[in-house]
């Protein structure tokens, strides 16, 4: 049996996992989706103060109110940092770290990851801590998004926190003996085969290639609840 803490991207909650928690416990296995705070139910949190150090500390409660231990946590898109950052803290309890259409960590002791995403997916609102989910940012990294599932993610969907972008992370040398896995996403603009050809850094561990976009969670959970028990390690 594997136990899953499962870590959503930018504008996502534990919500986005609603599809695939019950497909890993129907396996054996059991599953904690995390929201992080400012996002999801946890929208009404935001604050200037809200950073990386705040989701990590979510993700760190949540294993250590779980009493959790030989867990494997699963960072999706931004979330890889917050992923890396809490396998570091949390290394002998970390069974597995899984970067599903991620971040990837370097094995490197200097911060990393920090980045504006404003120079992606455009400027926030006047006065606004965080950037809205629009559907062009749905259809630029996700336009297997569709229909009913596309409003939904539009309705719940809330605006990702700057600084859960803009704050690096740094790593120890725990984080040297960390075992990772990788899901890629081919229909979400990432140069899937580079990647894995090594072009953008090695791949240290297992992965499996999906042909779905950035959010695989909402359009093909059963293939994600297969891919993540196969690599849990």
């Amino acid at each position: 049996m594997a136990r899953f803490v499962l870590v959503p991207g930018a504008w996502l909650g534990a919500w986005a996992w609603k599809r695939v928690v019950p497909l890993l416990e129907r396996a054996g296995h059991s599953a904690y989706p995390v929201t992080l705070t400012g996002m999801g139910e946890r929208v009404h949190l935001l604050t200037k103060d809200v950073g990386m150090e705040t989701a990590i500390q979510d993700v760190l409660n949540v294993v250590g109110y779980n009493e959790l231990d030989d867990f494997v946590i699963v960072g999706h898109s931004f979330a890889g940092k917050v992923a890396a950052a809490v396998a570091d803290r949390a290394h002998a309890q970390v069974r597995r770290a899984i970067y599903l259409d991620a971040f990837r960590p370097e094995r490197v002791r200097t911060p990393q990851a920090g980045f504006d995403p404003t120079k992606e997916f455009g400027p926030a609102p006047a006065g606004a801590l965080g950037i809205p989910l629009t559907e062009a940012i749905i259809a630029q990294i996700g336009k297997d998004v569709q229909g009913a599932e596309l409003r939904r993610m539009l309705r719940l969907g809330t605006p990702w926190p700057i600084r859960l972008a803009a704050d690096p992370i740094t790593l120890s040398t725990a984080y040297d003996g960390v075992s990772e896995a990788y899901i890629l996403c081919r229909q979400s603009g990432d140069p899937v085969d580079e990647i894995v050809a090594g072009k953008w850094g090695p791949l240290v561990g297992p992965h499996r290639i999906e042909d779905a976009g950035h959010w695989p969670m909402i359009t093909t959970p059963e293939v994600l609840a297969r891919d993540l028990i196969a690599l849990a390690g």
